[in-house]
C-alpha cells in the first residue's frame, strides 16, 4: 500500500518538543483522514475495538496509535521531496543542515517514547483522540531517500519548506502475504 503526507511549514535542525507535536498533528489529520477510506477502514476498527494487534499508547494525557508496528509486521519506506526556497546545492546548509532537518521530521513521523517528548501543559484538542502518527518507532523505517528541490514562491523564512512524503508500507511476515481485514 502507497499514500502521501504533505507538510508546509517550517522544519528547522534539532528541534524540541513543541516543534515535533505540532509536525505530528499536521500528520495526525491526514492519517486521521486515511483511516476513512478503502483500505485502511479496517484498521480503525480495530483501534476502536482495542485489538490486541494494534500498537496503544497512553502517554501525557493523549492516546497515541501507531499506523505501523512491530506488532502489525509492518515497516515503511520513505520517499521525501523537499522543497525550500535555496538555490540549488545549496538545500543542505542554508536552511539547517540537512540530516538534522530530516531527524526532526522522522521523529515527528513517530509516537513520543518518553512524556518528555511532548510539550508541557500539551493536551489532545477535539479529534485528537486517538492521536494518529506514521510509525511506532523510527526503526520501523526500511528505508528513505530525500530529494531537495527549489521551492518557487515567495516564504517567510529560509526553514520554509513544502514536503511531499510518499510511504509505502511493506510486510516483514511473509506468512501473512497480503494481510485482509474482516470486521469484528
Amino acid at each position: 500500500m502507497e499514500f502521501r503526507l504533505l507538510y508546509e511549514g517550517p522544519l528547522k535542525t534539532n528541534r524540541g518538543p513543541v516543534e515535533k507535536q505540532d509536525l505530528r498533528r499536521k500528520f495526525h489529520g491526514q492519517l486521521k483522514e486515511l483511516l476513512t477510506r478503502p483500505p485502511m477502514q479496517p484498521f480503525k476498527r480495530l483501534v476502536d475495538a482495542k485489538h490486541q494487534r494494534v500498537t496503544i499508547l497512553e502517554l501525557g494525557g493523549f492516546t497515541f496509535v501507531p499506523l505501523i508496528s512491530e506488532s502489525l509486521s509492518h515497516v515503511a519506506r520513505l520517499d521525501v521531496t523537499l522543497l525550500s526556497p535555496e538555490e540549488p546545492g545549496r538545500t543542505i546548509t542554508q536552511g539547517g543542515d540537512l540530516d538534522n532537518r530530516v531527524k526532526t521530521l522522522l521523529d515527528a513521523l513517530r509516537m513520543p517514547k518518553v512524556k518528555d517528548e511532548i510539550p508541557i501543559g500539551d493536551a489532545p484538542k477535539d479529534g485528537e483522540t486517538p492521536f494518529y502518527c506514521l510509525l511506532e518507532d523510527d526503526n520501523l523505517i526500511s528505508g528513505i531517500t530525500v530529494v531537495g528541490d527549489r521551492l518557487l514562491r515567495a516564504v517567510p523564512d529560509r526553514s520554509h519548506v513544502f514536503l511531499v512524503i510518499r510511504v509505502t508500507l511493506e510486510s516483514t511476515d511473509s506468512s501473512l502475504g497480503e494481510v485482509r481485514w474482516t470486521s469484528i
